[in-house]
């Protein structure tokens, strides 16, 4: 709805019935004051009541919603956000230019009479009689300060807006008792603070020094005479004198509010005169509201933690009572994002994936063992329009993501090591791993109602070269498919399904993993921030921390600070110290000599994972350093795009896999994120090699390029169809979710995980 003060825009037939009204209004609170034993006012209308005495005398002034700054870790600004753009004062900061010019000409008695100005009334009565038209309002700066209250009251909710500015008996009656206790309470020079810090002058801009930073990008209290004079006319109406869109309409006003400063003695007629012929001087600052305008490419990290606060409830029990805090505003939220890793997030996703591109990357980093988001950034930006997005890859649908995550491939099979080396399985346990092989069954799952194979599925390995027997170190750098389908068939599925919780992986849509084997191949889809917080406790030896994106937050109220509390993150043990080195020690086994080798830092320890999906719809690396973790995933959001022949960043790809474009992505990003900055190492733990007699015979079969991708039809790791629901599968990607402009987003599929 237009936003404009109270009585502006209004025909000159409303305006005199007003002016009629407040007039009549005037004597019957006069009488009501004189006689207050008579206790009423006997007025009958729609909206009044029944006695000026039993009216409340308490007007309860809510806090003036003001703009939230959100900064980065080291106190630079990411985003200004609000509900409505103001920056409260004290009078002190406000020009005196500005202070007389509002006085003069929205109410040139104000320091001389009380809450009505009733000569005011007679003269304005008179004035408009003899010109025939309104040209004079009776409407004290007080009362008009009182009619502000409720329309802030009201905030952004049209009825209660509509209630608080209807022109009724009753409401008049109401505005002019409170304005005699706001007279009695605050007095004039509150009172004018107030009000200037609450009325609106157009172009998203509440109160005085928003509006003086939108038209002249300068402070309130630097403002000179014309500037103040021109703001001073907007508040009649800020659509009519806009001087952005109606620099002459804007003028005239400025110079009857000059005019009337010379006429009251605030300024001579000569200063007047010269104020005139000065040009209007707007330098004019746009609004920058919202996670859209961030820096550093950071809006989507910035609605993140918008997403945060609305859903923590340490802001508040109810969805509402926090979207109150947060419209409210007045916030200085101080948040997690390290700018050295953001900078190298973002710049490592441009130089890999263009923004045209038919695929899109998202990548995030979390610090180990506090949970802490330093970095998220994705390729297609935050808008509206084409190559544009809202939706959020890296997150939960729930706080802005795709509707189910991406499925997630062979970075979830870390979780079933972790899970048989809890069990008691050694490092060096051995499965037969054929190159294809029948899904094994029964298998055990947490209900005591084994999982059974009745379709027949297959699950294949990447070639025909690739036979067992493997140990878990060479099954996990070559990302053995029937190796891990041997493991979750020897261990159980409950066990699988217990690490996943104590990991806190969840579908993007934040149902649980469905108890079938399929989900060991990442057959469904997960955020990549869930997948980083994951890994992260890999790195802090087994213990699993929550994200977190907010470190401090402080609100103003009025002129006054407060603390906020703020959710901590809690850290929980999810393995042992030794399986945890363990796993370190096997996905360091990837990077060195496995899928993963691209991805390998140089100048520090690292580890990690690679995956790829069906039909290489998705590709994931997921890895780490003792003090950062990171996962990216490379991929379409409507998940339509098979990445085979494909140009992706302006380098030709015939098949994507996780080793290939996510991999450099996530080294490229660590290595500028950990740029000059303190390395440790991994607790290793020593995982005896395979039988040198054995290891030679499988390698005469094995004369090939580990890092060769398959011929596309399964994939850089081989892959098992429909099984995620008892062998029923439809391919893994079900039907497509919903978002506008082209953004869909897969559906909660039934078929197929991951790969290499």
């Amino acid at each position: 709805m237009p936003k404009k003060r109270s009585g502006g825009g209004l025909s000159p037939t409303q305006q005199a019935a007003k002016f009629l009204g407040v007039s009549v209004l005037a004597g019957a609170v006069l009488a009501g004051i004189a006689l207050p034993a008579v206790g009423a006012l006997g007025l009958a209308a729609k909206g009044s009541v029944e006695g000026f005495d039993a009216l409340p005398a308490n007007l309860k002034t809510p806090p003036l919603s003001q703009r939230t700054t959100i900064l980065d870790a080291e106190g630079g600004t990411i985003a200004t956000v609000y509900s409505r753009d103001r920056t409260v004062v004290d009078l002190k900061d406000i020009s005196p230019y500005m202070q007389k010019a509002i006085v003069a000409i929205e109410d040139s008695r104000f320091y001389e009479h009380g809450a009505i100005d009733l000569k005011g009334v007679l003269r304005a009565l008179n004035k408009n009689a003899r010109s025939g038209e309104v040209s004079e309002g009776a409407s004290t700066l007080t009362q008009q300060y009182v009619k502000n209250v409720f329309v802030e009251e009201a905030g952004d909710d049209a009825t209660k807006v509509a209630q608080a500015t209807q022109q009724t008996i009753g409401r008049k009656i109401q505005e002019l008792k409170l304005a005699i206790q706001v007279e009695e309470e605050l007095g004039k020079k509150k009172i004018l603070e107030n009000y200037l810090n609450i009325t609106f002058f157009g172009q998203q801009a509440y109160g005085v020094e928003a509006a003086s930073q939108r038209y002249f990008s300068k402070h309130a209290k630097d403002l000179n005479v014309q500037e103040a004079a021109l703001l001073a006319g907007i508040v009649q109406s800020p659509s009519r004198y806009d001087p952005v869109n109606d620099e002459a309409e804007a003028t005239k006003r400025r110079n009857v509010v000059l005019n009337r400063m010379a006429q009251v003695g605030d300024i001579s007629t000569a200063e007047a005169e010269k104020a005139k012929k000065a040009p209007l001087g707007l330098k004019v600052s746009k609004p920058k509201n919202g996670c859209i305008t961030a820096v550093k490419n950071a809006s989507f990290f910035c609605d993140y933690v918008r997403e945060v606060f609305l859903s923590d409830k340490v802001f508040g029990k109810t969805r509402k009572d926090r979207a109150k805090v947060w419209n409210q505003g007045g916030l200085t939220i101080r948040t997690t994002l390290d700018p050295q890793a953001q900078k190298s997030v973002q710049q490592s996703l441009k130089d890999h994936v263009n923004q045209s591109d038919s695929v899109a990357a998202a990548s995030t980093l979390v610090e180990p063992g506090t949970g802490k988001v330093l970095a998220m950034g994705q390729t297609k930006p935050y808008g509206y329009g084409k190559n544009e997005t809202e939706i959020n890859y890296s997150v939960d649908h729930s706080m802005g993501g795709s509707n189910y995550g991406f499925p997630t491939g062979s970075t979830f099979k870390p979780f079933v090591a972790a899970a048989a080396l809890e069990e008691g399985r050694p490092a060096t346990q051995e499965y037969s791993s054929p190159y294809e092989m029948p899904y094994p069954e029964p298998v055990q799952t947490c209900s005591g109602k084994p999982w059974l194979n009745t379709d027949g599925a297959t699950v294949p390995n990447e070639s025909e070269s690739e036979v067992g027997p493997y140990r878990l170190k060479e099954a996990m750098a070559l990302s053995v498919n029937t190796y891990f389908v041997q493991m979750v068939a020897d261990i159980g599925l409950c066990p699988v399904m217990k690490m996943a919780d104590a990991l806190h992986v969840v579908q993007g849509n934040g149902d649980k993993l469905p108890e079938v084997p399929a989900v060991s191949l990442g057959s469904k889809g997960v955020a990549p921030l869930t997948m980083a917080s994951a890994y992260a406790a890999f790195a802090s030896r087994g213990m699993y921390c929550t994200p977190v994106v907010i470190e401090s937050i402080t609100q103003k109220i009025g002129n006054k600070q407060k603390s906020l509390d703020v959710p901590k993150s809690t850290c929980s043990r999810a393995m042992s110290e030794k399986t945890a080195d363990t796993v370190n020690t096997l996905l360091r086994g990837v990077i060195d000599s496995g899928t993963g080798k691209k991805a390998g830092l140089t100048d520090r320890d690292s580890a990690g994972k690679t995956g790829t999906t069906d039909e290489r719809k998705n590709a994931w690396f997921v890895g780490y350093t003792p003090n950062l973790s990171g996962a990216v995933w490379v991929g379409s959001a409507s998940q339509q795009v098979q990445m085979k022949n494909i140009t992706i960043g302006g380098v030709y790809h015939p098949l994507v896999f996780g080793g290939a474009v996510p991999g450099p992505i996530w080294k490229d990003a660590m290595t500028g994120a950990l740029e000059g900055k303190g390395s440790s190492s991994f607790n290793v733990i020593d995982i005896p090699d395979e039988d040198k007699d054995k290891k030679k015979d499988k390698d005469k079969d094995k004369d090939r390029d580990r890092d060769k991708p398959d011929d596309g039809n399964n994939g850089d790791e081989g892959f098992i169809a429909g099984l995620t629901n008892g062998g029923t599968g439809d391919g893994g990607n079900g039907g497509p979710g919903g978002f506008p402009g082209g953004n869909l987003i897969q559906g909660p599929g039934n078929g197929p995980g991951g790969r290499r």
